[in-house]
């Protein structure tokens, strides 16, 4: 299995507990991974015989344009059904981190991770 990875994909969403986080929203940041086999295309060169990512970029865009909900685990859960709808049922890896929690005194990040259709010999 081959990987396609998206990495520091930033989109802004109204995901959070508090009501400001989700009135106001705030940056997180994606990174993905989708499993496929390339060979056809490295050989062809054709863009039809693989995942055309330019379109899983815009398509989580707007889903974050358009997204409110209380937890990075129901956004992350809506980010594999876009994905599932563009390219079917893949096996995908994702790191969603939400950039600054408004937690006192936390300067860090918090991120979930999670995976799909991810057998345990495809690895990271």
């Amino acid at each position: 299995m081959d990987l396609i990875h998206i990495r520091d994909l930033r989109l802004w969403a109204h995901v959070g507990v508090l009501d400001h986080e989700r009135r106001d929203g705030q940056w997180f940041q994606l990174d993905i991974s989708l499993g496929l086999d390339l060979s056809e295309s490295a050989r062809s060169d054709d863009l039809s015989a693989t995942a055309d990512y330019s379109l899983a970029v815009l398509a989580l865009q707007e889903l974050a344009r358009d997204l409110c909900c209380l937890t990075i685990e129901c956004f992350s859960e809506e980010i594999f059904e876009v994905l599932e709808r563009l390219y079917g049922p893949l096996p995908m890896h994702l790191v969603l981190q939400k950039c600054q929690p408004p937690i006192a005194g936390f300067t860090g990040a918090v991120a979930l991770e999670r995976r799909r259709n991810w057998s345990a010999e495809q690895g990271h």
